[in-house]
């Protein structure tokens, strides 16, 4: 019987490859790594362009309305909560999505709470881009009625993006994953 060497190597890379992965104080080494953590993919798929523009449009939406005297209507106090809420989730999200949280964090079934979570958006959106059409009138003799006007529009269009988003993530939800077991086993 031979005997095991008392050393082993794992190692599928030169040596300086290590070196550089580890980052250190090369730049390099730190690009690399988060490159290789990024899902590049994602990035171009429809559901990571709707959240980008969810995140877009939803800043002009917000911005238009802080940027205004909203405290003369009452509702566009729920409106800025809405907006500046789901702007904040939605790029948590985004960025989560991106560096892959979803394979690290495996008890948290993800396309379900991704569909939840849309679907939950889509609702108060709709009910904040209504508090904000209502309240445009008592805008319009002044110079913020444009503000508002184009918020309104604004909170319409992300209200649509969520929605389409709601339904990928219940296509999402409801496919199969790429599950082998289901896809080679009649049922």
């Amino acid at each position: 019987m031979t005997d095991f060497p008392s050393k082993v190597t794992t190692e599928t890379g030169s040596p300086n490859s290590q070196n550089t992965q580890q980052g250190g104080n090369s730049l390099r080494g730190l690009a690399s790594n988060v490159t290789t953590s990024m899902d590049m993919s994602f990035i171009r798929s429809i559901p990571s362009i709707l959240m980008m523009a969810q995140i877009l449009l939803g800043l002009l939406h917000w911005t238009l309305i802080a940027s205004s005297h909203y405290m003369w209507a009452p509702a566009n106090g729920w409106v800025l909560f809405v907006a500046i809420t789901f702007w904040l989730l939605t790029s948590i999200l985004f960025i989560m999505i991106l560096f892959g949280a979803q394979r690290r964090l495996t008890a948290v079934p993800w396309p379900l709470t991704v569909m939840v979570y849309h679907g939950v958006a889509t609702f108060l959106y709709l009910t904040a881009f209504l508090a904000n059409a209502a309240s445009v009138h008592p805008f319009y003799f002044s110079y913020f009625f444009g503000h508002m006007a184009a918020a309104a529009f604004f909170g319409a269009v992300v209200t649509v993006t969520y929605g389409i988003s709601a339904f990928f993530s219940y296509l999402d939800w409801k496919g199969d994953g790429g599950n082998a077991a289901t896809s080679t086993v009649p049922t």
